[in-house]
């Protein structure tokens, strides 16, 4: 027989592991992670042999994602000894965030970031975040943009449809980055449109042919895109399309992410994706956006191995 007292100690048990699952989520999003990958691809030469470490969605805020996290973040990231580090845009907090979190100053982050070393660099593209920051960049539909300056001013290249030639023991590669997917917020017709029950959509400054046409020879391509969607466009000649954007799901129960940025829904929501011979690694990111937790999905720092035999 059901009591009222029975139903009570219900209740209180349903509180608190809703309060316990709460401070989990709270204390899962200050975690750091690495996480591994060692890939044989059908575009990479077995013979040149390349470390990666991927830095996403960094979301610079205080407290959570303050400027002593992101110096732990690039001394972690430092002590992994790769060649390259690819920064994949979202350096600032979302707007939402602002109900939880302080503004920091971007030549304040940026300098942090600017302490990232490797022998063949550092390589940065924006995100959404970074387009949507100012009101007077989504009014005119192009930069520049606060975040770029920032981090061209601490000397962190950042490619916008644009590629760069790099060689290591004698071996050419390419670093090919895509313009952000969703730059711009729907223009006014369009957002009115949707309120109607149409259907509605942001606006890049994504140019893949354009971006691709500046590689000039044979040697194999990674492509920087922030948000994933692009991968059902990219051809076989790209060896290894590497995205953040969906932070994993952000919130994960029992691996399923409810909400994900993405038109494709989970397709691309995290990890090693392959299709039609092509391949995507999805990073999960080191920060939060809209609420400060993350549940099922902590945050990462990404290490890609290729080359030398690896298994996939």
């Amino acid at each position: 027989m059901i009591t009222r007292r029975t139903v009570l100690k219900g209740l209180l048990a349903v509180s608190a592991a809703g309060i316990g699952m709460g401070g989990y989520a709270v204390a899962e999003a200050w975690r750091l992670n690495v996480t591994r990958y060692q890939l044989t691809l059908p575009q990479w030469p077995h013979a040149l042999k390349l470390k990666l470490a991927i830095v996403a969605d960094i979301h610079a805020c205080d407290p959570w994602m303050s400027l002593a996290r992101i110096r732990q973040i690039v001394a972690r990231t430092n002590a992994l000894n790769v060649d390259a580090i690819l920064l994949l845009g979202d350096f600032i907090a979302g707007r939402r965030m602002s109900v939880y979190s302080k503004h920091i100053a971007h030549d304040e982050w940026a300098a942090e970031l600017a302490q990232l070393k490797a022998p063949l660099g550092v390589h940065a593209v924006l995100g959404n975040h970074d387009w949507w920051e100012e009101y007077a960049v989504q009014d005119r539909r192009a930069g520049p943009v606060l975040s770029a300056l920032a981090l061209r001013n601490a000397r962190i290249p950042v490619y916008e449809n644009d590629v760069i030639r790099l060689e290591k023991d004698g071996l050419a590669f390419w670093i090919a980055g895509l313009g952000d997917q969703w730059a711009f917020w729907p223009r006014r017709e369009k957002y009115l449109a949707f309120v109607r029950g149409g259907k509605v959509g942001f606006e890049g400054v994504d140019d893949l042919s354009g971006t691709l046409a500046k590689i000039t020879d044979e040697a194999p391509v990674i492509l920087m895109a922030h948000e994933p969607d692009i991968f059902p466009q990219i051809p076989e000649r790209v060896a290894l399309t590497i995205s953040g954007h969906t932070h994993g799901g952000q919130i994960r129960l029992a691996g399923y992410a409810p909400i994900v940025p993405s038109k494709f829904g989970s397709r691309y929501v995290y990890g090693h994706i392959v299709e039609d011979n092509r391949h995507l690694i999805v990073s999960g990111g080191l920060g939060c956006s809209s609420v400060p937790l993350r549940f099922g999905s902590p945050p990462e720092i990404v290490v890609i191995e290729l080359g030398g035999g690896a298994g996939a």
